[in-house]
This record gives structure tokens, sequence and C-alpha cells, in this order.
């Protein structure tokens, strides 16, 4: 039986979810229509084994990247980003950053339009898949990453334009800094206000979700203006804001004799470079991690290398009433239509979505078949040539042997 489906709406900034909400999706570029179609699959199947029948998704089509182009002249057309907005949810498989002028990048252009502030990536390690690190289910980590101003706000200009000589001119005039002529120039906004709201989220992640630290990865002992700034703001933050259930780790020292105080969530701060060896060496000691936009970036896939790759990496980019997810790897092109490549990603994507949608038994079912299908060895290509005893399978098929599973 079809259903026509329903709006997502927001009461009170809480979302509500129809039993047959619409959602949009974008197939993506590439090995996109071949993720997406396992994707797809495997949630309806989720949906249908949890609730059988009385919730599911009814899925709208919507346009980005290279198919957009060939039917529309676009590479975003604007009916995509009022999509996402109309309908609060949805999800893409990978686009393609068009060559030359126009678009930097697809996903930079949709996370600004429509100021999908937050990137939100678990990365939480699932038995059986191939690790380079000894103790790997250790990590089990959410980054937020701050997504529309740092670097990537995309303030800048070319050595010897215009624009750069007139800025260099300007700064060497009226300050005490002195930049060579012939120098690119390319400027880092970093807000209170959009700092704020990213730490804020993150802390409300670690409130609700029962976790045990928050840390604000920076580099303020060197940017202290931008990084360093988005550290204090953090801590006023939690201080004004959560302070019945976040301590900040000098308070810890100071007020509790050096031991945690139960039922409260630890405040942290560390260096962007010492965050990098440390979720390495003592992963277990790394929760939820806030950071600004550039840091987020490395990290994250930095991460998803210690549990199996960004084949394996979730991703979420949200607004206070928009959440588009998506695969956070490219869009392997020469592996386009082959059915070949590894859906979890997407698939993994997926069930944050449906954890989103408040769905968490049909997120339980799709998570569940996916562990118990790596587990019994069925994987795909990227996987099976780091394991022994594997089957190799196709993209299909590995959708195909986690609704078995389900």
């Amino acid at each position: 039986m079809a259903f026509a489906g329903e709006t997502i709406t927001y009461r009170n900034g809480k979302i509500s979810v129809p039993d047959h909400p619409i959602i949009p999706f974008i197939e993506g570029d590439g090995i996109g229509p071949d993720i997406w179609r396992a994707t797809q699959r495997v949630v309806d199947a989720a949906a249908q084994k949890a609730y059988q029948g009385q919730r599911g998704i009814v899925w709208k089509e919507v346009l980005a990247g290279e198919k957009a182009y060939h039917e529309t002249q676009s590479w975003l057309p604007q009916e995509t980003l009022e999509a996402f907005t109309q309908y609060k949810v949805g999800i893409k498989g990978p686009l393609t950053t068009p060559v030359g002028g126009g678009i930097r990048s697809l996903n930079v252009t949709i996370r600004q339009e429509l100021d999908l502030y937050a990137c939100v990536r678990p990365v939480r390690y699932i038995s059986g898949v191939p690790s380079p690190m000894r103790e790997p289910q250790k990590v089990d980590m959410v980054i937020f990453r701050e997504n529309t101003e740092d670097v990537y706000a995309g303030i800048e200009w070319p050595s010897g334009s215009d624009e750069a000589v007139k800025l260099i001119e300007f700064i060497n005039h009226n300050t005490n800094k002195h930049i060579d002529l012939s120098a690119g120039i390319g400027i880092k906004p970093m807000t209170k206000a959009g700092s704020e709201r990213l730490i804020r989220r993150a802390i409300q992640y670690a409130v609700d979700n029962h976790r045990r630290s928050v840390t604000l990865m920076h580099k303020g002992n060197i940017m202290k203006f931008t990084e360093g700034a988005f550290r204090d703001w953090g801590y006023e933050l939690a201080a004004r804001e959560f302070h019945d259930q976040v301590v900040s780790e000098n308070e810890v020292y100071q007020n509790y004799g050096g031991k945690m105080p139960p039922g409260k969530i630890l405040l942290k701060d560390r260096i962007a470079d010492i965050t990098f060896q440390q979720v390495l060496l003592r992963p277990d000691e790394y929760d939820v991690i806030a950071t600004p936009n550039l840091n987020g970036d490395f990290l994250s896939d930095a991460l998803a290398a210690q549990v199996g790759g960004v084949g394996m990496a979730p991703g979420n980019n949200m607004s206070d009433d928009v959440a588009v997810f998506e695969a956070t790897h490219g869009t392997a092109p020469k592996y386009s239509n082959l059915d070949k490549v590894n859906p979890g990603s997407l698939i993994l994507s997926a069930i944050m979505m449906l954890e989103h949608l408040g769905w968490q038994e049909a997120a339980d079912v799709a998570r569940n078949s996916l562990e118990a299908t790596i587990g019994d060895k069925i994987v795909t290509y990227d996987l099976a040539r780091l394991m022994s005893g594997a089957t190799e399978v196709k993209t299909s098929q590995f959708a195909t042997a986690m609704i078995e599973r389900m």
C-alpha cells in the first residue's frame, strides 16, 4: 500500500514526526546511485521489520550534482534547497565538485545556504571491521564540527589580485603587521554566536545521551582570537547554561579533590595537535568533541581511519530545524555503476537519521543487521581484502545480506 506522506514539523523546538514522513533524497554522483539503492532497501526493510507497516518513509527524489546539471543546467537547483527546508530531514549520497568557476563545493554550498552549522560525525568501532589499531573497540566518539565559519567561509583572494593587494596594503599601513604584497590572502572568521551554538549542541547531546565528557579541541595557543576565543566562549557558555550538568576540569581539581562528582559531565579543552595524538594513544578518554571547522574536518576522517575508514563513517549536517544526513566519502567515479563499493557510510548515516526521527526500533534493527553481516565476514571488496576468510559481495548483495539478518 502506498502512502501519500506527511511533512515533519517542529513544535516548541521539538521534532514531530508523522508515521509516514516525506524525506527528500539526493542519490549522488559516481558511486552514489549504487550505495543509495542499497541504503534505501535497508532502511525500508528495517522500518517494515520494526513497525509492520505502521510506519514507513515516503521518499522524494531531489536533484544536485551531475544529474541536476544534466536535467536542469543547474548544479544545485533552488527547489532542492527548498525541499530540505520544507521537509526538515533529508539524506544525500556523495556529490562531485564542479571543475572551474561557479560553485566552490556543492557540499559546502548546501551547508551554507541552509545554515547547517553543526556537522555531527559519530565514530564507533563495529566488531570485525579491519582496523590499524590494537584496541579499536575503545573508539566511541562523537565529533561536533562547526560548519559555516573558519577558513571554510571561502573569503580568500589569489596572489597578485586587486583584492589581495588592497587588503595587504591596508594591513601594512594600519597595523604593526607586515605581509608580502605577493601573498595570497585568506580570512578566518569565527564569531561568538557561531561558536556558541555549535558548543551548545555538543553539550546538549552529551546531556541527552548520558556521555561522560565534552572536549573543546582548538589551536588557541597560536590563533588566540579565533580558536582561543572558541575555547573561552565554550567555558563561558557551559558555566552560564549548563551549570548543573557540567563541571570543568579545573573545577574537578579545585572543588572536588581531583575526582569527578557523580552525575556530572566533564568539560575540558585540548590543543589540536595533542588531540590527534591522544585519540590514538588514549581513545577511551575522549567522548564528545566540539571543534572549529578545519580541525573537525581533519579529525573526523582521522578517527574514521581508526575504525575502518570513511566507508564506515556516518555524518549529519544540521541546523536547529533541518538535518541532512550524508555519506562522508567522495564519489569514486572509477567505480560508478559497478555495484562494488561499500555502502556502510550511507547506511550508518541513515541509521543516524532513523534515530533523529525517534525511530529507535528501526535504527536498532538496521544496526544489528549491519553488525551481524560484518560479523559473518560478508563484506564488500574494501574490507574483504583486509580480512581473512571473508566472502566478498557486491553493494546490492551486502544490502541483501543485511536484510536477511533482520
